[in-house]
């Protein structure tokens, strides 16, 4: 076995015998991108010089008793999340020279804890995307079958995974963009609740919706990012002041007295035959183990999309204001007055996706308009909240698909908006009622493609879902499994 086959939590127990060194396990991650990322296309930035001079930091704390939660682990970050003097795209044009001054709260974290950052990871231009093809620097691949999309908008974090390019990474989930692509590539995806992780630094696109969290092989190194990355932080207005329970002592054996929630209308029309096989399957797997299975209702489902495609376009129409080509960013020079330069600036510094979107929030903010999009849409979102909390009156968990069908081929609906955002028609409602949500490896489709699923549950109990996914990968046998490249 290669150094960069194993899970994090094995790394670090290597790394503590001294059968290991931060070195080695840096260059073997260095090495397996040097051979595959070519194909796959997980990283815009590489900062691998910088890696082993932090990777040999590491040795040398180790060696004086540092035992730092991340000590040695090379790790990679999506890239929108500020790192100080390393370049910081989120997958766009307009700032694709841009170095931040600042980390993250979260880098600074990761940074204490002794982790190896190897570089920035491919995304969605401003993460606003499904399959991370409006990526301007390059599109992932999916490891586990060439051809066809890694899902997004953080594609990289989960396909540097998924191929053994990083033991951990972290990305951001606004409408399911840590659960999707985690699913579409095999790998633990964990959005947690909002407020949970400090947003600071990261930089925003709808922001009553990002929220920052981890990719993983397994679902016990996802607890150990967890309790790296959460936390209050009071340069976060949003930052939740409430005390963080030690996740790892929620991966314990069996569901006994646990009630799981099957939600009725997450499972109808337009669910792929055997991703409804592999779910249910996760289901048997959770009754066998003692749980109470329940159906429940969530009635307000139909409404998630409509509302998320008022609410995240509106915020980011407001967001991505301050990209004019003045402060920072990308400046059209051939513009002869300050209007000009804003307007070419934008037109071509921005994507197709992301142009469509400040498009329809600008509309749906305008007198009088307001009212009638995003008022409404703030009011139905109420009601969708409401759902969840009758729903975990009923029931502990939440269980269902993270998304309908099976990774498609690329380029399959790159000019069909539509399609792409009914993709997103089981994770948006998460992010709309700020409760966690997690995708755990299932199983297979008969092409070989794999099968996530998702479980979801009332605020701030990562616990429980972590409890929950990790009886699950027991019952499957997928924990730590990487993609045959």
């Amino acid at each position: 076995m290669q150094p960069y086959e194993l899970t994090m939590a094995q790394a670090l127990v290597k790394l503590d015998a001294g059968e290991l060194s931060s070195r080695e396990l840096t260059q073997s991650c260095l090495d397996r991108i040097e051979k595959v990322d070519s194909d796959i296309h997980s990283f815009i930035t590489l900062d691998g010089e910088a890696a082993l001079l932090q990777a040999d930091q590491a040795d040398q704390k180790r060696k004086e008793g540092d035992n730092g939660k991340l000590l040695g682990i090379p790790l990679g970050l999506k890239d929108l999340l500020c790192t100080r003097n390393l370049r910081t795209t989120c997958g766009s044009n307009i700032l694709s020279n841009f170095i931040p001054p600042y980390d993250a709260t979260v880098v600074e974290s990761i940074k204490k804890e002794g982790g190896v950052i190897l570089g920035k990871l491919t995304m969605d231009e401003f993460a606003m995307g499904s399959t991370s093809e409006t990526c301007s620097f390059g599109v992932p691949e999916n490891p586990w079958k060439k051809g066809y999309v890694a899902g997004g908008s953080s594609g990289g974090s989960a396909t540097s995974v998924a191929s053994g390019e990083c033991f951990v990474t972290l990305g951001s989930d606004t409408g399911g963009s840590i659960r999707q692509p985690a699913s579409l590539c095999g790998v633990v995806g964990l959005k947690p609740t909002y407020g949970r992780v400090s947003r600071y630094g990261l930089v925003a696109y709808a922001s009553s919706l990002d929220q920052i969290g981890p990719f993983s092989r397994d679902v016990a190194d996802s607890a150990l990012m967890m309790n790296v990355i959460s936390g209050y932080d009071r340069r976060d207005s949003t930052s939740v002041n409430r005390e963080v329970p030690d996740y790892s002592q929620a991966l314990v054996e069996g569901v006994k007295g646990l009630k799981v929630g099957v939600p009725r209308e997450y499972f109808g029309e337009g669910l792929d035959p055997e991703v409804r096989t592999i779910v249910e399957n996760g289901i048997r797997i959770l009754q066998e183990q003692g749980a109470e299975i329940v159906e429940v209702s969530l009635p307000h489902t139909e409404y998630c999309i409509a509302v998320y495609y008022l609410i995240a376009p509106a915020e980011a129409s407001s967001n991505l204001a301050r990209y004019d080509g003045v402060a920072y960013g990308y400046r059209e020079k051939e513009a002869e007055t300050l209007l000009e330069m804003y307007k070419e600036s934008r037109s071509v510094g921005f994507g197709a996706e992301v142009k469509r979107r400040i498009l329809i929030g600008t509309y749906a903010l305008s007198s009088g308009y307001y009212d009638a999009y995003y008022k409404k849409a703030s009011q139905v979102r109420t009601l969708i909240l409401g759902d969840f909390n009758r729903a975990f009156e009923q029931c502990d968990v939440l269980i269902s698909p993270v998304v309908p069908t099976p990774a498609w081929k690329k380029g399959e609906n790159v000019d069909d908006p539509l399609s792409l955002y009914l993709s997103d028609i089981l994770t948006v409602s998460a992010n709309l009622a700020g409760i966690p949500g997690m995708s755990v490896p299932g199983g297979f489709s008969s092409e070989g493609l794999p099968v996530g699923i998702q479980l979801q549950g009332p605020h701030f109990r990562e616990d429980t879902l972590l409890r929950v996914a990790y009886n699950i990968e027991k019952g499957t046998g997928l924990g730590g499994k990487l993609a045959s490249l």
